[in-house]
Order: structure tokens, then C-alpha cells, then sequence
């Protein structure tokens, strides 16, 4: 039996592998890995993860704004917010009660949205390249 495909990820703690399937990234995976805390997952509140998906839908809206980002951007990452199947899996393996005050919750809403983001722009889930980044 073969072991499931993975991609490699790298942040300020190193290089992890995650589910090359998977729409979250690194720090979800991290997440998943340290924080089993009351072995309720947060998928079971779907309000609570729609208003996650609200908020970043306005974060989007404001960095498109100030120019940070480009209408091309907005577009692809208030897509998978506003998709609720997106939205219930931002979070879907989180525990309710995870470390960090939440950063755990928000870096995942904000992996899986933009990995989506990335997949309607044309690119790669956990794309680093310049294409993928393009503000202007």
C-alpha cells in the first residue's frame, strides 16, 4: 500500500508535509497535529464558520480597497468565501477549543480560501509563484 500524496510546505518552524489534497495548509496541519484539546471538531458550528467566511470576504474587499490587492484577487478569494461547502471546510478537522486564541481557526479559513483562490486564478494550491501573488 502506498502512502497518501503530500506536498511540502514551509513556514518560520520548517518544512511540513500536508495532504496534497487538502485545501489547508501548513499551519492547519500543525494545528491538527498539537491542539486535541476536547475532540470536538469545529465543523459542527457551521454559523460560527460562515462568519469567519464573512469577515474574510470583507478583509478581501478592504485590501482591494488600498490596492493590495487586484480585482483578479478579490474575485478568486470572495468565491470560495462565499461558497458554503468551502466555508464548512475551512475548518472542518479544528478543534473548538485550540490554542492561540483562535489563530489556528483564522489561518485556516485563510489557507483553504486562498488555496481555492489560487486553484480559479489557474495556479497550484500552495502556489508561491509571482503569477500567483500579483497585486496590481
Amino acid at each position: 500500500m502506498s502512502a497518501p500524496a503530500t506536498r511540502l510546505e514551509h513556514d518560520l518552524l520548517g518544512n511540513k508535509e500536508v495532504p496534497a489534497d487538502a485545501y489547508y495548509g501548513v499551519q492547519t496541519a500543525r494545528a491538527l497535529e498539537n491542539f486535541h484539546i476536547s475532540g470536538v471538531e469545529l465543523r459542527l458550528y457551521p454559523n460560527v464558520i460562515k462568519a469567519f467566511a464573512m469577515v474574510k470576504m470583507a478583509a478581501a474587499r478592504a485590501n482591494y480597497d488600498c490596492g493590495q490587492f487586484s480585482q483578479d484577487i478579490l474575485k478568486a478569494s470572495r468565491a470560495p468565501a462565499r461558497s458554503s461547502s468551502t466555508a464548512s471546510s475551512t475548518t472542518s478537522s479544528a478543534d473548538v477549543f485550540q490554542g492561540g486564541a483562535g489563530t489556528s481557526t483564522n489561518m485556516n479559513a485563510n489557507e483553504v480560501i486562498a488555496n481555492r483562490a489560487l486553484e480559479l486564478m489557474g495556479h497550484a494550491k500552495a502556489s508561491t509563484s509571482t503569477a500567483a501573488r500579483t497585486t496590481t
